[in-house]
């Protein structure tokens, strides 16, 4: 019963989190952690949560990069570029993540999801102008048949990229939840090449920063094997969805995940 129960929470983390680029970890660490304090599943800690949400996302990232691939969605440049930034900012927030008190961690996660959620309502007011700025310029046909033209200064998205890592690697959720944002608000990508760009991300950031929890013992191995196989279908199903949404519907999408679970990690936090 416990199998199958990891099973179904991996196939759904695997299609959201594929689905809106966040990595699946966003829905795994608060499911391991309320199904230990339910008495579902065997105990376990934040820190434990989040190392083996690390290990599975390796498989989430891997699974949906490998059907945008498919599809030219993934900016493998730019990825490769953000990954620079990002590898040591997971390892730092993995190695952090041991000195957070244990009754906020809940709190404090669900704080910042929301906090995301709200800077996408401003994604509108930046305009194509800002492009002046970058000194790395790329363009894109969306599924709408309009051509985007997006990019970046290394040296900001070095430094944006090491917030998301650490993120990523503090919180357990491969960094995605920042990175896209990021993407859209800050260099205008594509909502369709951002979530694609970010599990590519995701992918190798969560290697980095897993490998920093499997040396310290935060991987509870038993729950990753069970989980994995619902993640690398689910993550499949979510890139298949995300190719026929339009870019504007993704973007709803995420917001809406997001602050439906950032308030219940709030709650959860507070102890209500």
């Amino acid at each position: 019963m416990e199998y199958i129960l990891l099973l179904v929470v991996g196939f759904l983390a695997g299609t959201i989190g594929s689905l809106v680029g966040l990595g699946g970890g966003i829905i795994i660490v608060p499911a391991l952690l309320f199904l230990s304090t339910a008495h579902v599943l065997p105990a376990i800690s934040p820190q434990m949560a989040v190392g083996t949400s690390l290990v599975v996302i390796i498989f989430n990232g891997l699974s949906s990069t490998l059907t945008y691939m498919k599809h030219k969605m993934v900016d493998y440049k730019s990825g490769l570029f953000f990954f620079i930034g990002s590898g040591p900012g997971a390892m730092l927030g993995a190695w952090v993540n041991q000195h957070v008190h244990m009754q906020y961690f809940s709190l404090y996660f669900g704080l910042f999801l929301i906090a995301v959620s709200f800077l996408l309502m401003f994604q509108s007011r930046f305009s194509p102008r800002a492009t002046r700025t970058f000194h790395i310029m790329r363009t894109y046909v969306t599924n709408e048949g309009e051509e985007v033209t997006y990019g970046y200064n290394p040296f900001i998205a070095t430094l944006i990229a090491f917030i998301v890592g650490f993120v990523g690697g503090f919180f357990g959720i491969g960094g995605g939840s920042l990175m896209v944002p990021a993407m859209m608000l800050l260099f205008l990508f594509p909502p369709h090449v951002a979530v694609a760009t970010s599990m590519f991300i995701v992918f190798l950031s969560s290697i980095v920063s897993s490998l920093t929890h499997v040396f310290i013992g935060n991987v509870a191995w038993t729950f990753a094997f069970a989980l994995i196989p619902g993640v690398w279908v689910g993550a499949k199903c979510g890139a298949w969805l995300n190719r026929r949404l339009k870019g504007k519907t993704v973007v709803t999408l995420l917001r809406i995940v997001l602050i439906l679970l950032g308030v219940r990690l709030i709650v959860q936090g507070l102890g209500w």
